[in-house]
């Protein structure tokens, strides 16, 4: 099985880091996509997971620094449910999937990867997207390139950018 993406997380998972994935300023188109950012509102952003679960498996998390969900403002907390509607809706048009998973590791102890900034995984499914791969050998088959994903999603999002501005 071929996947080359798991290179660099494999050496990430060895490296002290310190800058948090969420944490960002302003930003140039090509660091936008580079960093794989669909959406970067005033409270809360959308990405692209760079080690997904399944194909345009995307990660909604508030702009601010913060490790709890009771630390969010209420204001945090409506553009988040807003951006978590508005994705779902987002990904059935241009990805056309069967169902989807919606949930946030809450701790480090409950799968969190990155404890310190909350965020919520929105991972598409597809009826027969889970095949003998998970089952036998723990390995998934994404097929359609990180890349591809952001091009068929961004413009989608850069339509909600406007409408939300």
């Amino acid at each position: 099985m071929w996947a080359p993406w798991r290179a660099a997380y494999i050496r990430a998972t060895h490296k002290a880091t310190t800058r948090c994935i969420f944490c960002f300023g302003a930003l140039r188109e090509a660091s936008r996509k580079r960093r794989l950012i669909l959406y970067a509102g005033a409270e809360a952003s959308v990405m692209l997971n760079l080690y997904p679960y399944n194909g345009g498996h995307l990660l909604v998390a508030p702009r601010r620094h913060v490790d709890a969900l009771e630390l969010l403002s209420a204001a945090e907390s409506a553009a988040i449910g807003a951006l978590l509607a508005g994705s779902i809706r987002i990904l059935k048009k241009s990805l056309g999937p069967h169902g989807f998973n919606l949930g946030a590791n809450l701790g480090r102890v409950a799968g969190a990867g990155i404890a310190d900034h909350v965020h919520w995984h929105i991972v598409p499914r597809w009826n027969g997207d889970t095949n003998y791969m998970p089952v036998m050998s723990a390995t998934r088959v994404i097929s359609e390139h990180l890349e591809s994903s952001f091009a068929r999603l961004e413009p989608h999002f850069r339509k909600l950018q406007s409408s939300v501005s």
